[in-house]
């Protein structure tokens, strides 16, 4: 399918109904089905601000304006989400989009509510808040704008050009030091990026955001995320120095996951797209996962454990110190000590618009 990372809708694990291909013998007379048009479904959530307690990431709340992400990226960790909404973490989750049209509304709420502490939001933690529907929608524009009048901290991570869209919001927050923004690149290869994230935007394209955020003095840094042995990790050092080099001061890593319906989807990916490497990438992941093919346990599970999770630890560490890069939370990046100081609650009455 072109420009798709999953090339089926895999069922979820919640399914009732599970599905196989079956050949009856007319399949050769059939015109293909053609490629999944992307649909967005309106939603009005009943919360916003989810909590996180992992020990593992370096912030307690986040935001996801959207559920699922055109992005497409094969080796999304956040796939799986899909099945609960009794939907596929294939296809259906980079086709098959929700808006959550009243998230603006919802964090006003609660920001206003009595004894509300600010604390960093992370923006960016599951699916992209600058997927190509924020365009339409501009949930994250709406959000931003609240969070700028009540001078609240936020971090992004994103893989998208669409953040620069936002930088006379950001930039004023930065000189406050409200905003953190890091900027995903897996591999400098574009034909390999192509294939992994069929509608991010390109490497190339997300430096020039690194420095456009720098240009603005907006603090930026680097995700390189994920690390997939024997397929992406020969990029580590050039994507650091590329990445400072356009203006980044941060950097971070994460080893590549494959929970529950990820693993599936990215074998079929190889064997469609690396098929002459997808033995020896398997290989090693099962060697960075202790045997297994995924690992949840905190501490973990975003480094992975063994030789060669080791080896990208050390090479990431000397690459940072070279590049003057700071890595103090090297999983996950950090939002750095963002000021909490300045929020002051949303004005009584006051009532953004949703769609700008």
């Amino acid at each position: 399918m072109k420009l798709r990372g999953a090339q089926s809708n895999l069922a979820g694990r919640f399914e009732r109904l599970a599905r196989e291909p079956f050949d009856d013998g007319w399949a050769h007379e059939e015109a293909p089905p053609p490629d999944p048009a992307t649909e967005v479904r309106e939603e009005r959530a009943r919360s916003i601000l989810a909590t996180n307690d992992s020990p593992d990431v370096p912030f307690e709340r986040s935001i996801n304006p959207y559920r699922g992400c055109e992005h497409g990226c094969i080796y999304c960790f956040a796939r799986p989400s899909h099945a609960y909404l009794e939907l596929s973490p294939g296809l259906d989750f980079e086709t098959k989009l929700i808006a959550k049209t009243n998230a603006v509304a919802l964090l006003r709420e609660a920001l206003a509510r009595p004894g509300y502490e600010a604390k960093p939001i992370a923006f960016g933690t599951n699916t992209d808040c600058y997927q190509p529907i924020e365009r339409r929608y501009r949930l994250m524009r709406g959000i931003l704008e609240l969070l700028a009048e009540c001078r609240h901290p936020l971090s992004i991570v994103t893989k998208s050009a669409l953040v620069e869209r936002d930088l006379d919001l950001l930039a004023p927050m930065a000189r406050e030091n409200l905003v953190r923004v890091f900027v995903s690149i897996a591999t400098l290869d574009a034909p390999l990026a192509r294939r992994l994230e069929p509608r991010a935007a390109s490497p190339g394209r997300r430096l020039d955001v690194l420095r456009a955020l720098a240009r603005a003095g907006v603090p930026c840094g680097v995700m390189v995320a994920p690390v997939i042995p024997a397929l992406t990790d020969r990029s580590l050092e050039a994507v650091l120095e590329a990445a400072a080099d356009a203006g980044a001061t941060m950097a971070g890593w994460i080893m590549l996951r494959l929970p529950h319906e990820v693993r599936p989807l990215f074998k079929q990916w190889l064997a469609q797209h690396c098929p002459e490497r997808a033995a020896r990438v398997m290989s090693l992941v099962r060697d960075v996962r202790g045997g297994r093919e995924n690992d949840l346990r905190f501490g973990s599970r975003l480094t992975g454990e063994g030789h060669f999770a080791r080896l990208i630890a050390q090479r990431f560490a000397l690459a940072c110190r070279r590049l003057g890069l700071d890595h103090g939370s090297a999983a996950g990046g950090s939002p750095g000590a963002l000021d909490c100081s300045r929020f002051r609650p949303p004005a009584a009455g006051a009532q953004l618009s949703l769609f700008r």
